[in-house]
């Protein structure tokens, strides 16, 4: 059995170790506050099937990470341009 720790887990942001927040109430906090109101809306809506996706999704927007937005935000742009004008 694994034995149980207090401690978040952690991950490297830009070469520097973070705490990634691991319960609702420290996701939450985490967020920015204009992003509560939805964060809030899909744990509600999450059921016993979907809440650890739901959870994984937004424990990985609490911790922001430059380098990996710059990249989704470049390959939004590079599929933008692949597709044309709509």
């Amino acid at each position: 059995m694994r034995e149980r720790t207090d401690e978040p887990p952690r991950t490297l942001v830009g070469g520097v170790e973070v705490d990634v927040p691991n319960s609702i109430p420290a996701i939450r906090a985490a967020l920015p506050q204009k992003r509560r109101t939805e964060f809030d809306r899909a744990i509600n809506a999450a059921g016993i099937d979907q809440i650890h996706a739901v959870m994984r999704h937004w424990m990985l927007e609490a911790v922001p990470d430059p380098e990996a937005d710059e990249i989704l935000a470049r390959l939004a742009r590079d599929e933008a341009e692949r597709r044309g004008p709509a």
